[in-house]
């Protein structure tokens, strides 16, 4: 994709409420067809950037475009995005159609017309037989597709979704991520949804901007992001991850040499990045990434420890292991095979190594 592909392009867009910057210097292109993520923790401007979107908040400055036309003078309901909010906001007196077809008759569309629209929203999203049906008559879930019905129903460029998942159990929003993930192909609207769960965002997007403090601080397919991360926070954010400060030593044409004391010694790392001598560094060592033994000679970039804590997942097991450093470090392991269930327990001594092609070096 590029540029040209953009159907919404924020250029240094600013937004602030008193003293607080909510929205800091945003400059983004979302593309069409896309299921877009922006993630980040609470505080961080991820909502209040997706109420920009929508015309519920004006920016201070800054330019939001949709489909090339500039937003700066068009209300809310002349834009053409609709949003599905996070408490779905149906009408609790309206039926299930009534809810779906309410803003195709605000319009005044034609009677034919709405009945036609509303049966093939809600056939889309399955709920078809559920037309008569009151929201307090529904499930979660159900009540969750009618929202989505009635947001597409008007056929926006752009759907912005407002943590659209959050209010389901477990295991409901497991599934109804494939089910929403499917429909967006389907329908091939831009999804723009906001969420502050990084495995939803990395499982539906194809696309994730990771927000701190009313920032961009990174934004790429969501195995680009956990693969190489920009920077300490975004490491720490998505994923688990060791982030261990590190001094470089020297470079050659197979990789780096760098001091890390947390890790008890030297070590080996393939793609040192920009880590300079005289300038702050920490890798960033991903827990799936770091082979664990019983203690004994070790692979490359090995340390000793001993397992101060276990927790057995059923898929996995998630281990802390005190090194003799005195570093605690976190490391795991996929259960596959019946030697799986015997595993490992606390106080035993271990062995943990990891390749040197599996750090990712963060100056920052």
């Amino acid at each position: 994709m590029t540029g040209d592909d953009a159907i919404l392009r924020l250029r240094g867009v600013v937004k602030r409420f008193g003293d607080a910057t909510a929205v800091d210097g945003v400059d983004l292109d979302i593309h069409r067809g896309e299921l877009f993520a922006l993630l980040g923790a609470s505080g961080c401007g991820k909502t209040t950037l997706l109420r920009l979107l929508a015309g519920f908040e004006t920016p201070d400055s800054g330019r939001i475009e949709i489909d090339g036309a500039d937003m700066a003078a068009l209300p809310p309901y002349l834009r053409p995005v609709n949003m599905m909010f996070q408490s779905y906001a149906l009408f609790p007196h309206m039926s299930v159609e009534r809810n779906v077809a309410y803003g195709l008759a605000q319009e005044r569309r034609p009677k034919g017309e709405i009945a036609t629209r509303v049966a093939e929203a809600l056939d889309l999203v399955e709920m078809g037989a559920f037309a008569a049906r009151r929201p307090d008559q529904l499930s979660g879930g159900q009540r969750q597709r009618v929202a989505l019905a009635r947001a597409i129903i008007k056929r926006p460029l752009v759907l912005l979704l407002d943590e659209p998942l959050a209010a389901l159990d477990r295991k409901l929003r497991e599934r109804t991520r494939l089910e929403l993930v499917e429909l967006q192909r389907r329908l091939g609207i831009t999804f723009v949804m906001v969420t502050h769960d990084q495995d939803e965002a990395m499982a539906m997007a194809t696309r994730i901007a990771v927000m701190d403090r009313g920032r961009l601080v990174q934004c790429g397919a969501p195995a680009a992001v956990y693969e190489r991360p920009a920077d300490r926070f975004v490491a720490d954010f998505i994923g688990s991850a060791n982030i261990l400060e590190a001094r470089l030593v020297s470079r050659d044409g197979s990789g780096a040499t760098f001091r890390c004391d947390r890790w008890g010694g030297d070590v080996r790392v393939a793609h040192p990045g920009a880590a300079a001598a005289d300038a702050p560094a920490w890798l960033v060592l991903r827990p799936e990434r770091i082979a664990v033994d019983r203690a004994g000679a070790g692979g490359a970039n090995s340390a000793r420890g001993t397992v101060r804590d276990i927790a057995y997942l059923g898929d996995q097991s998630i281990l802390h292991v005190a090194l003799d450093s005195g570093t605690v470090v976190q490391a795991s392991y996929a259960n596959v095979g019946p030697a799986a269930a015997v595993g490992l327990a606390r106080g035993d001594a271990v062995s943990l190594s990891w390749m040197p092609d599996t750090a990712v070096v963060v100056t920052s």
